[in-house]
């Protein structure tokens, strides 16, 4: 039996038919709409064309940052415009010939990479999603912990500087502000406003404004010195926000996925070399290690497919 996954994130949705395994026997990826008629119009579209290829599909389950309640409903999503109060799986139920369940995009990530990626045989995991925001899914003794409401994990949105750039939110110096994928655009365009990134601003054409965190990250990965000095800056505002969530949460494993985890150790290492300074007692305790998600920026998708098979029967 085959079930479809769809992670909705603000750039791209990546959709796909999946088994049991996990395993992704079909794949479609397409520029995010803007607002919310046309995302939900688009995503009940590239359901229809997986389901077309793979008449297989029992079910589907969709991802998508932000607020998502117990029932589907997304109260807010700072990065999808228009996103207030939309009910999102009824409105794809009512649009898909198969049963729908919709969640958060990071909560159906550490699904993913609990059953079939790098957090196979633990209980106690933190999965953070690194993208055009910063999402979170919490595993708590062996399952996705969703809060009271259905609210919990939005790890981007701690404040960790009062007077620190705007949030996509509207509040000032959250860790997604600093951190997420945008986060690493702004400080790319700041480096090279001040000519301290030439590698970085001729992959931009000569432009700042044109500079994105794509252009940096293919710096890095070049191993131009510009690039590789933004991505350690970076890595130190991520390394921040994770050594106060592992002195909250003492989780056994961290899995970093979203977007940016195409960077691999290219970003990871940094993290690691930066993050247990700011755990507390790091040379006294176990400090959990950093791994990027098995299943790359397919967690998401691979993820909702594993949600979707609880909509259906067991044999």
């Amino acid at each position: 039996m085959l079930t479809a996954g769809v992670d909705i994130g603000g750039t791209k949705v990546l959709a796909v038919a999946a088994t049991g395994k996990g395993e992704v026997v079909a794949e479609r990826r397409q520029p995010t709409a803007a607002g919310p008629d046309a995302v939900l119009a688009a995503t009940a579209a590239v359901v229809a064309d997986l389901i077309a290829a793979e008449p297989g599909i029992a079910a589907v389950g969709v991802g998508l940052p932000g607020l998502v309640d117990l029932n589907g409903v997304v109260h807010y999503a700072p990065n999808l415009p228009g996103f207030v109060g939309v009910a999102a799986r009824e409105r794809l139920a009512a649009a898909c010939p198969v049963p729908v369940v919709v969640d958060n995009d990071a909560n159906v990530a550490a699904l993913g990479e609990v059953l079939h990626g790098a957090g196979r045989g633990c209980r106690e995991v933190l999965v953070v999603t690194l993208g055009t925001g910063i999402g979170g899914g919490l595993v708590i003794n062996g399952a996705v912990n969703r809060g009271g409401f259905g609210l919990a994990a939005e790890i981007g949105h701690f404040t960790v500087d009062r007077d620190g750039p705007l949030c996509a939110c509207g509040e000032r110096g959250h860790w997604e502000a600093l951190a997420s994928g945008t986060a690493l655009g702004r400080r790319a365009r700041e480096w090279a406003a001040r000519g301290d990134a030439p590698g970085v601003l001729a992959r931009a054409g000569g432009v700042v404004e044109m500079v994105t965190g794509h252009e940096a990250g293919q710096s890095a990965l070049a191993g131009e010195p510009d690039g590789l000095a933004i991505l350690a800056e970076h890595a130190g505002d991520v390394a921040l926000g994770l050594g106060g969530l592992v002195n909250i949460l003492d989780p056994e494993l961290i899995v970093i996925g979203g977007g940016l985890v195409h960077l691999g150790e290219t970003l990871l290492a940094p993290i690691r070399a930066a993050f247990p300074a700011h755990v507390e007692a790091a040379s006294l305790r176990t400090v959990p290690p950093v791994e990027a998600a098995a299943l790359g920026e397919r967690a998401g998708a691979v993820g909702a497919a594993a949600l979707a098979r609880t909509l259906v029967p067991s044999p």
